[in-house]
């Protein structure tokens, strides 16, 4: 009797956990700096959260039927890509801005580009490029935190504007807990490393890219951000701005992350060294999202040269005389 021998493409090795799961799982690791936002900037901050996600939901619904495709809006993905859009804009951002940033997000920089697993760039941090660049006004807006909610500079901004607001910055323990101005869900490092570890926890994401990312920021600017060599505030770099939502939530997006470990590493620590260029030398205080959406484009490139062979892949198939 013949035996037949049945032989598939990989991945032979596969995972029970389906793509659904893993969204709702990024959605919970984003309830701490979600409800950290709402605590420091008060109420409005929900409004701007279910505006993002409603229209991200929406557009993903009204593009997949357009484009006769199957609805996706089942998978999470929209919901995660709104959560993230409004956690990176202004507390004070219009809520028509937001939706915006939802349609930018969703139609363009994913649907058109074939779907989940399809987009060249994270959408959340692609849209909120395109809409510091289209509306500045509106995306530089910021508040203290507080009951007079005033409007006020970020830390990272503070540094930038003047030599002398030494005396002006907020602390370490007002920078880790969140209560400085910013973006909704950058400011509280607490929130966002208890969401991180969840993450870690499920195993939705590696530390590659997070530390690496982290680390080479901390070591550029305690190298070259101070008066003298070795003498920077790299605590302060570290605990400001969008370096823990981009390490963490941004920079490991499965589609635009390089899928190896050595190529994990590669664009972690390309990610902190364009972001500290950009802090340090450039007229923009922050550099987390142009730094992300650089090495998303160079995503393949890093792949090309860090994947490893296929057994045999080196050898020629067949040579012909």
């Amino acid at each position: 009797m013949e035996k037949t021998l049945l032989v598939s493409s990989s991945p032979h090795l596969r995972d029970g956990a389906s793509t659904r799961r893993i969204m709702i799982d990024v959605v919970i690791s984003l309830i701490p700096a979600s409800a950290a936002g709402i605590y420091f900037f008060g109420p409005r901050v929900l409004l701007v959260i279910l505006t993002t996600v409603l229209s991200c939901v929406l557009f993903e619904y009204l593009s997949r039927k357009a484009m006769k495709r199957e609805s996706t809006i089942q998978d999470f993905s929209a919901v995660v890509t709104g959560v993230l859009l409004a956690l990176n804009l202004p507390p004070a951002i219009p809520l028509w801005v937001a939706a915006v940033g939802g349609f930018i997000a969703i139609v363009i920089i994913k649907q058109l580009f074939g779907g989940l697993g399809q987009n060249f760039m994270n959408p959340a941090m692609g849209a909120r490029v395109f809409l510091l660049i289209a509306y500045p006004k509106f995306m530089s807006s910021w508040i203290v935190p507080g009951p007079d909610a005033v409007s006020s500079a970020t830390p990272l901004g503070m540094i930038k504007a003047t030599e002398s607001a030494a005396g002006q910055l907020p602390d370490y323990f007002d920078l880790f807990i969140g209560k400085v101005g910013g973006c909704v869900g950058e400011t509280s490092v607490l929130a966002l490393l208890i969401g991180a570890a969840y993450l870690v926890y499920r195993r939705v994401i590696t530390l590659e890219i997070p530390l690496t990312f982290v680390a080479t920021v901390a070591l550029f600017t305690w190298i070259f951000g101070g008066d003298t060599l070795f003498t920077g505030d790299f605590i302060y770099h570290i605990l400001s701005g969008g370096l823990m939502i981009g390490a963490f939530f941004m920079a490991t997006d499965y589609t635009t992350s390089p899928v190896t470990r050595r190529g994990k590493i590669i664009a972690g620590i390309m990610c902190g060294l364009v972001t500290s260029i950009i802090r340090l030398y450039a007229n923009y205080p922050e550099g987390v999202s142009f730094a992300i959406l650089l090495m998303n484009i160079a995503t393949p490139l890093i792949d090309r040269f860090t994947l490893p062979r296929s057994f045999g892949g080196e050898k020629p198939v067949a040579q012909h005389n």
